[in-house]
């Protein structure tokens, strides 16, 4: 919807609106000393969250899908950051909060699968090496 009216026009063009404010507040525009204009910032974030999210379902690969997933952590951190900003109500902020809480919990389930994988490997390989003695 950040992208294209197609699925909502009136979605679309609040959002539209609403990305004016953001642009605003965005965190790295005093940093380096420039002003991102809205129509681009809005569909740079869109794209992102389209190409992360797409990449997180469809491509099989896991690094591929850790680094989507922290892509869209980061853009959802943003976006927190954005709504408190330009002070927003709780129900604006409320998504962005759902969706970094999911792809935070995410991150720790396939670490923790990630490390137990490891330790079982691990202690396969002294089991093994242990009856080669």
């Amino acid at each position: 919807m950040k992208l294209t009216s197609f699925i909502s026009k009136e979605l679309h063009k609040d959002l539209r609106k609403e990305y004016v404010k953001y642009a605003k507040v965005f965190p790295f525009s005093e940093m380096f000393h420039f002003k991102i204009p809205a129509k681009w910032y809005r569909r740079v974030i869109g794209s992102l969250e389209l190409i992360c999210g797409l990449a997180m379902a469809i491509v099989p690969k896991d690094t591929v899908k850790q680094v989507a997933n922290i892509i869209l952590v980061f853009l959802m951190i943003m976006a927190v950051y954005s709504h408190y900003m330009v002070n927003d109500k709780f129900e604006r902020i409320a998504p962005a909060l759902v969706f970094f809480f999911m792809l935070t919990g995410r991150m720790v389930i396939d670490f923790q699968l990630k490390r137990k994988a490891q330790d079982e490997n691990i202690s396969n390989g002294d089991v093994k090496t242990q009856k080669q003695d």
